[in-house]
């Protein structure tokens, strides 16, 4: 099977694979290559996957579909942190939640200061 992880912005994972196991909303499954077409929408949480060559992969996926259908299997989300072993993983989304509860704070103060600026502009007319 082909696996290939779409995102918004890039292709995450496009190589061939044994196995995929993920997480629906109404519990996990496993696909194999002889596994009829299938829809699944996702769940947040992990989406391991064994390589050609035997090595299991780790990805830690938002909510998103994946559409097996004939030898490839699609998975679209809109966010995924890829790693090799559960510890390392566990750290890059720690990183990457840091990094959007930032970017989320700052956010948040720019939107207040253009609605402090609106109501002070408002009371001047």
């Amino acid at each position: 099977m082909i696996l290939k992880v779409l995102l918004p912005k890039q292709v995450l994972v496009e190589e061939e694979v044994r196995k995929v196991i993920a997480e629906g909303q109404n519990g996990s499954f496993c696909l194999l290559p002889r596994h009829i077409d299938f829809v699944s929408a996702l769940s947040p949480g992990l989406l391991v996957y064994e390589t050609a060559v035997g090595a299991e992969t780790y990805l830690a996926v938002d909510e998103g579909v994946l559409v097996k259908c004939g030898p490839e299997v699609l998975v679209s989300t809109r966010n995924a942190v890829q790693g090799a072993d559960l510890g390392q993983l566990q750290a890059l989304i720690r990183e990457q939640f840091a990094e959007l509860d930032e970017r989320e704070r700052q956010t948040r103060s720019a939107l207040a200061k253009i609605e402090a600026d609106f109501v002070r502009r408002f009371l001047e007319l």
